[in-house]
C-alpha cells in the first residue's frame, strides 16, 4: 500500500529539485495526482497471483491453450520509466484449466510492480506452472521501454522480447515454434 502523504512530499521535493515551484497554479495538485497514480500503477504488490489461479475447472483437454496479445504496462525499476507491450501465455493443461480472464489478471499482478521485463516474464510463467500444475507453460513478452526510447540511446521502435518455458515446453523446440507461429 502506497503511503500517499510520503509520496506527495517526495513529488513536491522532486519538483523543487528540478527547479519548479510545486505551489504554482499548474503544479499545486500535481504531488497528490502523482501519488494516486503510483498507488494505481503499483497495486500489484497488494495482489496475489495464486489466489487468482485457485478457481479451476476440470478438463480432459491436453492440447495447447493460448491467450495472446494481453496488453500491459509497467514501470522499470531502474528508472521508474514506463515499459509496455503484449504478453502471450500458452499452457498445456493437466486435467484442469483456469478462466481465461485469470491469465490477463495474473499478468497485471506482476506488471503492476516496479519491475524488469525478464523477471516479470518468469514470474508469470512460475505462477501459472506452480498454481495450475500444467504439463507445460510458455510466456512470451514483447515490450517497448521508454528508458531506451526517451532517454539514453533514444532508439524509438526498439522492442525487447523475453521468453520463459516450463515443463515439457522447456525442451520441445518444435512445440515452442508452433506456439510462436500461432502468436504471429
Amino acid at each position: 500500500m502506497v503511503n500517499l502523504q510520503k509520496a506527495e512530499q517526495a513529488i513536491a521535493l522532486l519538483l523543487e529539485a528540478i527547479g519548479e515551484d510545486p505551489m504554482r497554479e499548474g503544479l499545486a495538485d500535481t504531488p497528490a495526482r502523482v501519488a494516486k497514480m503510483y498507488e494505481e500503477l503499483t497495486q500489484g504488490y497488494d495482489m496475489n497471483a495464486s489466489e487468482l489461479l485457485s478457481v479451476v475447472f476440470h478438463s480432459d483437454n491436453n492440447d495447447v491453450v493460448l491467450e495472446k496479445d494481453i496488453e500491459f504496462h509497467s514501470l522499470c525499476e531502474h528508472h521508474l520509466a514506463p515499459f509496455f507491450g503484449k504478453v502471450h501465455i500458452a499452457y498445456i493443461p493437466n486435467g484442469k484449466v483456469v478462466g481465461l480472464s485469470k491469465l490477463a489478471r495474473v499478468t497485471e499482478v506482476f506488471a503492476r510492480r516496479l519491475q524488469i521485463q525478464e523477471q516479470m516474464t518468469n514470474q508469470i510463467a512460475d505462477s501459472i506452472y506452480t498454481s495450475l500444475d500444467p504439463l507445460g507453460v510458455m510466456v512470451i513478452v514483447e515490450a517497448t521501454h521508454t528508458c531506451m526510447t526517451m532517454r539514453g540511446v533514444k532508439k524509438i521502435g526498439t522492442k525487447t522480447v523475453t521468453v520463459a518455458t516450463r515443463g515439457i515446453l522447456k525442451g520441445d523446440l518444435a512445440l515452442q515454434k508452433s506456439i510462436q507461429d500461432l502468436i504471429k
